[in-house]
């Protein structure tokens, strides 16, 4: 893949791999490894040049980017919100319930917030107005995740910019309401992956490995040489 067709190198090169339906899996590499643009060439904001990928057996680009993308959970690492009511930000083409809202707002620890507001799931949330703080919104994009029951989920460092505890809360979440989903998580604390299936470790839009994290523990351990 490549950002714009003047350029002359591929910001990823030479990418195979396979997830089986359920597994959980790590992605890390230094900044500029890759990372942000393996999940840019999943949703296709950004179109591969060459190869193909595939999910249940089907080319991604041979499918609407409206079903696609809906197939699809993220929770970013800059949490957002859209302007428009609490409702519309949990469930954008109103196919849920108020129970169905309210239930998993009470899962992500925001229904209180949320009846201390003003007009309740109808509030209206404007770029100025600060109505949720940062750990708040990314909570709301945990709730918008789980109401959208995807098969697949996909974590961008989710957890990279809230406090410890909000971290630890999530990171729960996504292990009970998750627990049957593919995952594909862009680490930012080693404490987050640890106990994933795999781990894929990008280097300058390459593969350099991809294994069990105790199998990448114990080579990176071999590897290591003691001097005195």
């Amino acid at each position: 893949m490549k950002y714009n067709e003047l350029n002359t190198d591929f910001i990823l090169k030479d990418i195979s791999f396979e997830i089986k339906g359920g597994e959980k899996i790590g992605v890390v590499g230094r900044t500029g490894a890759g990372k942000s643009s393996l999940i840019q060439v999943l949703f296709r904001m950004t179109e591969i040049s060459k190869g193909s990928i595939v999910i249940d057996g089907i080319d991604i680009k041979k499918v609407g980017l409206q079903f696609l993308r809906s197939s699809i959970a993220i929770i970013p690492q800059t949490a957002f919100s859209f302007v428009g009511t609490i409702r519309h930000n949990l469930d954008p083409i109103g196919k849920q319930s108020d129970d169905e809202l309210l239930e998993v707002l009470k899962e992500v620890n925001l229904l209180n917030k949320i009846k201390s507001i003003k007009g309740g799931l109808d509030h209206v949330i404007a770029f100025k107005q600060a109505t949720f703080s940062v750990g708040q919104k990314q909570l709301l994009c945990l709730a918008r995740a789980i109401l959208r029951k995807a098969k697949i989920v996909v974590l961008d460092e989710a957890t990279a910019n809230v406090d410890f505890d909000t971290d630890q809360f999530v990171q729960q979440k996504i292990k009970e309401k998750f627990k049957d989903c593919t995952i594909l998580t862009v680490a930012h604390r080693l404490s987050t992956i640890i106990d994933y299936d795999k781990i894929l470790v990008l280097d300058k839009g390459k593969i350099v490995e991809f294994d069990h994290p105790f199998k990448l523990l114990v080579k990176s351990e071999e590897d290591v040489t003691i001097t005195s």
